[in-house]
């Protein structure tokens, strides 16, 4: 009778710890991996810093765009008065002498310019307006003018920047595009480790919370039996030994999933008193990624590809203006136009004269005691140690993506047999433990079997966080969703709102 009313007594517990947990977890917010890794990349501190810098360089490049443009401008002096003593000749006293002199002076040129990229030079038209008036002794005012004037300025064996400028500047762009994909997939991959942290506390917290519960029910169980002599004085020791673990294991798994949960909330930008429930995804589907295909993707789309395509093109920036600057430099300016000078605005713009200006400049080096050879070859070095070190750079990113891409494919298999061997200690601990209750195992196979199922548990979530892990790197350093089969750069001024 005493094993019956045991019997009851631990249904009616089971029954009771299954309804709270259900009642409790109905009043949580529940929390996907795909909704995870959504707050991250759109409320995330880091999102929004990625975000930012990205902006910061769209608007350099559409600066740089606009540099390319027709420029408009407009330089004044609207007003200069000017009143002081002067050294002036005089013709009648064969000398000079010093005279008061009060003057007023506006200047005005209205220019457009245009740079010319392949040469590097720049187109120019401009108009002048200037007006002079003296006060004193002799009054009197002129306007100058220069209705129109086209003139070119080309700097002839010097350095281009026009032309380097077009080949970095777009991309520059290119590489905070992808810098900005790659800090979200970067986010995402931080996302996941958060979420499987936290899924593997909560996880411990409820096999902890399963565990004394079962502890608890079987000391008692255990108390029962030894009153009627069916279990040794040593057993329920052992047992009270169990419960009492179980209570120590609970309050250990309670502070982890606490830091866990802190952690979590931290990342994501959320509220830290939100209460959430983790709901671990399904067991994904297969993906085949081959390392022929994701080496492919690496190079297309990696931004480190970029930045050190970028570094190689300053390199040979550097030697060409190091190297032209060196040697002798030689500049032109042209301009023809039309200019007048008259006592009135009106009378200036009439029977203008023709103005011609051609200025060509010569800068020699003769002696410098080597200056520039040592500068031309410092540059040529830094071009050799950056060829070298992107080349380094670039292997070990090709090594990274293949061991990524295997360990990927390692993964796929294991999480297949982690579900299995969950399944299986989950059936293989539900009949030790009937047949615990009817008397027909021992309390050794029973924690033998409850151990091998917290620890398939475990080994289940730790074998899903691998294998996602690996997923959200593969797709950080190729930039390539291989679900969809389509670049994560599809869509990018879409999805950014870029216009």
């Amino acid at each position: 009778m005493r094993s019956n009313h045991g019997k009851r007594k631990l249904v009616v517990l089971i029954a009771f710890f299954c309804l709270t947990t259900t009642l409790v977890s109905a009043q949580k917010t529940k929390l996907t991996l795909d909704n995870t890794i959504t707050f991250a990349c759109q409320g995330s501190l880091r999102a929004l810093s990625a975000r930012n810098t990205f902006l910061a360089s769209y608007w350099k490049y559409r600066s740089y765009e606009a540099a390319r443009l027709p420029s408009l401008s407009l330089n004044m002096m609207p007003l200069q008065y000017e009143r002081s003593f002067t050294n002036r000749y005089d013709s009648e006293l064969n000398q000079d002498v010093f005279r008061k002199q009060q003057s007023l002076y506006s200047y005005g040129t209205l220019a457009l310019e245009q740079n010319f990229d392949l040469t590097g030079g720049t187109f120019y038209i401009d108009s002048e307006l200037g007006y002079r008036k003296n006060f004193g002794g002799i009054e009197y005012q002129q306007f100058s003018t220069v209705p129109l004037r086209l003139g070119y300025n080309q700097n002839l064996l010097g350095y281009n920047s026009f032309k380097w400028e077009k080949k970095i500047e777009p991309l520059k762009y290119e590489k905070a595009k992808k810098i900005l994909l790659y800090t979200m997939e970067e986010i995402s991959e931080y996302a996941a480790q958060y979420f499987f942290t936290l899924a593997m506390a909560q996880v411990e917290f409820d096999l902890a919370k399963s565990s004394l519960a079962s502890s608890d029910t079987l000391y008692h169980i255990g108390i029962e039996r030894q009153e009627i002599a069916s279990i040794s004085q040593a057993d329920l020791l052992t047992l009270k030994l169990d419960w009492v673990n179980a209570g120590n294991s609970l309050q250990n798994a309670e502070i982890n999933l606490k830091k866990a949960q802190f952690s979590f909330f931290s990342f994501l930008n959320m509220d830290k008193q939100a209460d959430i429930q983790l709901v671990l995804p399904e067991r994904p589907t297969l993906i085949d990624i081959s390392a022929e295909m994701a080496l492919i993707q690496l190079k297309l789309n990696n931004p480190n590809y970029l930045s050190n395509h970028q570094s190689l093109l300053e390199a040979e920036q550097n030697v060409d203006k190091t190297i032209r600057s060196s040697k002798i430099e030689a500049s032109l300016n042209m301009s023809f136009g039309f200019n007048q000078v008259a006592l009135n605005l009106k009378e200036s713009y009439k029977n203008t004269q023709q103005q011609d200006l051609v200025s060509f400049s010569l800068n020699i080096p003769l002696i410098d005691w080597g200056v520039r050879k040592g500068k031309v070859n410092m540059a040529k070095n830094e071009l050799n140690v950056t060829q070298l070190t992107v080349q380094q750079d670039e292997i070990s990113l090709e090594e990274d993506i293949v061991i990524t891409v295997n360990e990927f494919t390692m993964q796929q298999k294991q999480i297949n047999s982690a579900e299995e061997a969950k399944l299986l200690s989950d059936l293989a601990y539900n009949a030790t433990k009937e047949r615990y209750l009817i008397g027909k195992a021992d309390m050794s196979s029973l924690t033998l079997a409850l151990n091998r199922k917290e620890s398939a548990r475990k080994n289940y979530i730790s074998a899903l966080s691998n294998y996602w892990m690996s997923y959200f790197k593969i797709r950080k350093l190729t930039l390539f969703d291989f679900a969809m089969s389509e670049p994560l750069t599809k869509d990018f001024e879409k999805k950014y709102g870029i216009h």
